[in-house]
């Protein structure tokens, strides 16, 4: 063969191997991307049963107004969060609000037998288990697309079109320490 054919043969291995390198990045991004949006959508349910579960505690506990304003002070808080940084931050204060609002349903009997606390409470545990199952994709896609980009040869690739490392969703303090206390069943 020719020494041109085989310098041409070589160059086009190696754009090649760029193409699926930037490729793969690319669909990895998407991922991260859409388990992004999938987090996002939990969020945005859990936060709109919020103000019914509020109103709801406030006809049994109306002299409970601190808790109520922080629960309503997180809730803003989450909504305006839009990087996985500030929402787990501020989802973590919800879930340790939240916390503070259940254990004060505790004292008070009847809210807890009311039907329309316990449908919001079973709805709340539906989005948190659904929540739960989002960010675990979210953080394994991240976990994919990290590692992908700071490998050899993909290192190169993504610094050449500046593909930039993703943060883990965590739950924060607040959220580890709410998730780290078992839920108390009593019959």
């Amino acid at each position: 063969m020719s020494p041109i054919l085989i310098v041409l043969a070589v160059a086009v291995a190696i754009v090649g191997f760029i193409i699926l390198i930037y490729n793969g990045l690319v669909m990895k991004r998407q991922r991260v991307n859409q388990a992004f949006a999938d987090v996002d959508v939990q969020l945005k349910q859990r936060q709109n049963l919020i103000p019914n579960l509020v109103e709801t505690v406030k006809g049994y506990a109306k002299h409970e107004q601190e808790t109520f304003q922080q629960v309503i002070a997180a809730r803003a808080a989450a909504q305006s969060a839009s990087t996985p940084a500030e929402m787990s931050q501020a989802e973590g204060m919800l879930t340790g609000a939240l916390g503070k609002l259940f254990a004060l349903a505790e004292a008070y009997p009847d809210l807890k037998a009311n039907q329309n606390f316990i449908q919001l409470q079973n709805e709340l545990s539906t989005i948190e288990d659904k929540l739960a199952a989002a960010r675990r994709f979210y953080n394994s896609a991240v976990q994919d697309y990290n590692t992908s980009r700071e490998q050899f040869p993909g290192s190169v690739i993504a610094g050449m079109f500046s593909f930039e490392p993703r943060d883990f969703f965590d739950v924060g303090v607040e959220g580890r320490e709410a998730l780290s206390t078992p839920p108390e069943v009593k019959f």
